[in-house]
């Protein structure tokens, strides 16, 4: 087993290899004058089983196309298994024909890695989970259920808790977490007026006096959990802490979270934290290096990886 890492998230990728206790690969990912991305494997993979550890995050099409051309040069180096290890999958929002004349992303970027040489797929809470079925090949969708879960009991009394989905299609999301913690469950209606902007209409369910936990697979802009915080707060809630996997924080998304009536935002380490994060007052990263490196362990040893969310 070998595994190396890309540009988008090299911190993530030595944390893996620490708990695995191996190296990471030697590799080359660099780019010409003109930006056009360069890969160099600089060690024997003949016959090895390869992970290949990059999240196509911001700049998502240059984190794609490095994840890409790594998995052909290990194709072209006759590695004997090649698994994409996608901590955070890009392009996964666009799943489905919304409108007229758009494309289905998601599979496009699923046939990209499929026909470059990868063999299996290792991701973590994809936005949707029939994305797995976009993939012609074997693919893991991971949980940070247990990671988040396991963050909740260390700082909150579970006889005062409440997991609040904030909105309706995030309902089966949230219900596993409060099956998990044997809390009860909120969810928070809202309508959508137009893309980044969201308006709070109706809290389903008691709030008074909980410590709410909002759970959700992606905070991009910020303004849903931000306005579902407010919105909780005028219907009793002592306090809202929102637990995310990727912490995407695009444009002002941080400021709007450290500016927002949320005691904390808790997201994974999926994508990797900006300056801006890691100096926001109220924003707090947990990793997820355990659980994917157990994963990797797994799939290499050929072991059950679902049993590890039993």
């Amino acid at each position: 087993m070998k595994v190396f890492a890309g540009n988008s998230n090299r911190h993530l990728a030595d944390a893996i290899c620490s708990y695995l206790n191996v190296p990471v690969g030697k590799a080359s990912v660099r780019r010409f004058a003109d930006q056009e991305i360069f890969v160099e494997i600089q060690e024997n993979v003949r016959g090895e089983d390869v992970f290949v550890v990059q999240s196509t995050s911001f700049p998502t099409n240059d984190h794609l196309m490095e994840l890409l051309i790594m998995i052909d040069a290990f194709r072209r180096s006759s590695a004997k298994r090649i698994t994409a290890v996608l901590p955070y999958f890009g392009y996964a929002r666009q799943d489905r024909r919304a409108s007229g004349r758009t494309p289905i992303s998601a599979k496009l970027v699923a046939n990209l890695i499929t026909e470059a040489g990868a063999d299996r797929v290792m991701t973590l809470d994809l936005h949707a989970g029939q994305i797995q079925g976009f993939f012609d090949i074997p693919t893991d969708n991971l949980m940070a259920a247990p990671i988040l879960a396991r963050d909740v009991k260390d700082h909150y009394d579970l006889q005062n808790v409440m997991v609040v989905s904030p909105d309706v299609g995030g309902v089966v999301r949230a219900r596993a977490l409060a099956k998990r913690l044997d809390c009860q469950l909120a969810i928070v209606d809202k309508r959508r007026e137009r893309a980044g902007e969201s308006e709070v209409m109706n809290i389903i369910g008691d709030v008074t006096g909980k410590d709410c936990i909002l759970i959700d697979d992606i905070v991009d802009s910020g303004g849903t959990l931000c306005n579902a915080a407010e919105a909780l707060l005028k219907s009793g809630a002592t306090s809202v802490t929102a637990y995310i996997t990727h912490g995407v924080l695009s444009g002002g998304a941080v400021a709007r979270v450290s500016s927002s009536k949320l005691r904390e935002l808790v997201i994974t380490d999926s994508i990797q934290p900006t300056t801006a994060v890691q100096s926001a007052p109220n924003i707090r990263v947990v990793s997820t290096a355990a659980l994917l490196g157990e994963a990797i362990n797994r799939t290499a040893l050929e072991q059950s990886v679902s049993s590890l969310f039993d």
